[in-house]
């Protein structure tokens, strides 16, 4: 892929994770942490207008897979989108990899959830509408991890490693 789609996908993920790394700690937390009464008045009247606006269940059930899911989001997939958020700034050479570390968790947790919901019967469309999203950025995170870092190709580099490590 050329290296103006590459730049493209990198915006759109910059846009992503940007939200992921403010609404994560102010709104997703509330679900696992025992009290709300750390959050200020207008996150969590947030929190209970989206959870009776688009009747969001999981959110306000709480079962027991989707808080675990929520802490690993908190703990392993928000560290990686403050990463990734970094790396697409900076052009550093880890950044596909900590996006297709993000990708696969958030992939893996978005099928749980939407297969929870669509077996279930109890989500909405405006539910399911909501968390698709989510599925497309982590299928779109997965695909920014397995591409190159920029349009350029490795193959001078290569070729140079090779022909020194014959002398030597």
């Amino acid at each position: 892929m050329g290296p103006l789609i590459i730049k493209i996908i990198d915006a759109i993920l910059f846009i992503f994770f940007l939200i992921i790394a403010i609404a994560a700690p102010l709104l997703d937390a509330q679900t696992c942490l025992p009290s709300t009464s750390m959050f200020p008045d207008i996150l969590v009247h947030l929190k209970t207008w989206y959870t009776h606006e688009y009747g969001d269940y999981l959110v306000s059930e709480k079962p027991h897979f989707f808080v675990g899911l929520i802490w690993v989001e908190l703990l392993f997939a928000w560290p990686l989108s403050m990463a990734s958020l970094y790396g697409i700034v900076a052009g550093r050479s880890w950044m596909p990899t900590a996006c297709l570390m993000y990708g696969v968790s958030t992939l893996t947790a978005m099928v749980a959830i939407l297969s929870e919901m669509v077996g279930s019967g109890k989500a909405s469309e405006k539910l399911l509408l909501m968390y698709y999203p989510f599925l497309g950025f982590a299928v779109l995170a997965i695909l920014r991890g397995l591409l190159p870092l920029s349009g350029k190709s490795n193959a001078t580099a290569t070729r140079t490693v090779l022909i020194w490590k014959k002398r030597a």
